[in-house]
This record gives structure tokens, sequence and C-alpha cells, in this order.
């Protein structure tokens, strides 16, 4: 918890430099683009649109996107692609063909269902109370006749469905806009909202190491990032070739991801 400490005193340092350099497009500075040297007609008649932008400047202000980190968040998926491709793929391929399939799908269920409370929290923040029984409901049934959550019992037995939520969500849930558009070294794409979000999230986490905590199955540092590093390999082995499904139509890698996932979010977020 102490290194997502330091990534957010980090990237909070950053937002705030970042946010002087926010600028939008004004349509005159379109006029400042002219190379070649102008007639006198011309320049009348460039005057009068000035002019008439100028009239409506506040309804033709061109946007630009927002994304103050662009030259980082490109070198860090740059990163992220290189370090997923060369050691995380492989690693869950191997994996995969030495572990059978009902074993690492028993795995997964074992880690989703001690993720209940976060779950649980936000459902309950976002007054999502029908979801927040049911993940209750999940729990239980789970952790007992699911032998300790290995198999999802809630789901084939009673049709207790999944309502995955986290604070960046519930943060959305009351407004809070994105902010902008953050790439985390090896986690992946995300943003403001969602980066502060990690921190809450982790603290109602049993796999978090805080020491103060006594419901956390890790101790130390290292216990927390082998037992994470084991849950995402085993979770990326049930989906091998998504990744590369999805970057497959991406003409730029950094801004098709980015998208991807900033529409996503506001999908989950109206959900």
């Amino acid at each position: 918890m102490r290194f997502i400490g330091f990534i957010f005193f980090i990237f909070i340092a950053f937002y705030f430099q970042g946010c002087s350099a926010k600028n939008t497009l004004h349509p005159s500075e379109m006029f400042n683009q002219q190379e070649e040297p102008l007639s006198s007609d011309e320049i009348e008649s460039n005057l009068e649109d000035e002019e008439l932008f100028e009239e409506f400047a506040d309804e033709t202000d061109i946007e630009e996107i927002y994304d103050p980190f662009m030259r980082y968040n490109e070198v860090m998926t740059t990163f992220n692609d290189v370090v997923f491709e060369n050691f995380f793929n492989p690693l869950a391929k191997g994996y995969k063909y030495v572990i059978h399939q009902e074993i690492r799908e028993s795995v997964n269920n074992f880690f989703h269902n001690i993720l209940f409370l976060p779950r649980f929290a936000n459902n309950i923040l976002q007054a999502k109370f029908k979801n927040a029984t049911e993940e209750t409901g999940r729990f239980v049934i789970n952790s007992t006749i699911g032998v300790l959550g290995l198999f999802d019992v809630a789901k084939s037995q009673f049709n207790l469905e999944k309502h995955e939520e986290d604070f960046g969500q519930t943060l959305g849930f009351y407004g809070v806009g994105s902010g902008p558009h953050i790439v985390l070294p090896i986690l992946g794409p995300s943003n403001l909202r969602d980066m502060l979000s990690l921190f809450p999230d982790a603290l109602l986490s049993p796999i978090n190491y805080d020491k103060s905590v006594c419901y956390t199955i890790t101790d130390t540092w290292p216990e927390y990032i082998a037992v994470s590093a084991y849950n995402e390999i085993n979770s990326l082995s049930l989906n091998l070739g998504e990744y590369e499904k999805l970057k497959k139509d991406a003409i730029t890698l950094y801004p098709f991801l980015r998208d991807v996932y900033e529409q996503h979010r506001v999908k989950q977020i109206e959900e």
C-alpha cells in the first residue's frame, strides 16, 4: 500500500502541473497557420470570417482531448505492451499448459470470493442494496457450500449474479469526473479518479499486506506481490488472446486503448 501511495503522490504532482497546460484551439488561431502570402481580397475575407468567429466564439471553440500526460502515457503503454508480450503472456501460456482449466477456474473463484468486501461496500455506497444483498448471498454460499470459494455454487445452483463495483465507479456514480487519462506501470490504462480509488479499495482488500489489518492473507510486501501476481497470471491464463484480439484493430496503440478504457468505464458507471 505504501507503493500505491507513492504512485498517487507522483501523479498528483504531475496532474497539477499538467492542469496549467490545458488549452483549447480557438478558431482565430487557424488563421495563424497560413503560410502563403494572402491577397488583399483574401485578407478582407478572412477578417470578416474572424469577426464572425469572434461573435460566436463560445459556440465554436474546438475542444482538444485533455491529455496532459500523453507523452508519458505513450511511453508507458509501449513499456506495458513489451512486458506483457514478452513476460506475462508467455508465463500465462506456460501456466495454462501445466495447470488444468478446472483448477485455474477454482483459483479464480477463490480470489473473486475473498474480494467480496470492496464489491459489497461499493454497492452499498451506490445504494444498490439488492446487488449488495446478492453479493452477500454469493459470499456466504460460496464460502461454505462452495468450499472456501473454490466453486461458484451461488451462480450454478442459486443463479446469483456477480455485481462488480469499485470505488472509481462509486465516485463516477456521484458525478466525479474521470480526470486526465493515466497509464500505470504494469497495471495498464487508468485515469486520475480510478487511480486514486485504488487506495480505498486496497484498504478493504484481504490481499493487502497492511499489518494493522487483521483480515489480510499477506503480511509482507513480497507476499503481497507474489499473491497479486499469481492472481493476475491465473486470471490471464483463462483469457489468453483477448488482448491481442483487442489491439489488432488499433492504428496507434495508445489512443486506441485510452478510448476503449474510458468508454468502458463510462458504460460501467451508467449500469
